[in-house]
């Protein structure tokens, strides 16, 4: 077991993971005012990402997966505009549950991890060529 690939391989799937996590909070944002279109649709529904272990077979290291992508069961937020096309009978519209606020910092804290990740991996790469160095 080669310890220096061991930590790109852990590196990498670090920054796999957080590039996923990363595109899900796009996504959020992206959609955090679509509503439905008809009366009483449901309208988008914030996403969120789950990590999971995954062993890798060839070095043993522990590496990181994204485990789920699921859905945000928090209630649905009433907004009263009755000319919307999917305003109910009373006026209201249902608008998706994204709060602006957690997906900044969701993104905040998935770039900073795929920063640090991307440190490691540098580092990693770097120790490698240090051993190469010597050996000449």
């Amino acid at each position: 077991m080669d310890p220096l690939k061991s930590i790109t391989s852990i590196a990498a799937s670090g920054m796999h993971a957080q590039g996923q996590r990363l595109r899900i909070v796009a996504e959020n944002v992206a959609n955090a005012d679509s509503r439905g279109t008809t009366p009483g649709a449901d309208p988008y529904r914030r996403k969120t990402v789950s990590f999971e272990e995954m062993i890798d077979r060839e070095s043993g290291a522990a590496l990181v997966k994204v485990g789920e992508i699921g859905r945000d069961t928090t209630d649905f937020t009433l907004v009263h505009d009755p000319a919307h096309p999917a305003a109910d009978e009373n006026g209201f519209v249902k608008v998706p549950n994204v709060n602006a606020i957690i997906e900044m910092t969701n993104m905040r804290e998935a770039a900073r991890s795929y920063e640090a990740n991307m440190n490691m991996y540098e580092a990693g790469r770097a120790m490698r060529q240090q051993i190469l160095d010597l050996l000449k």
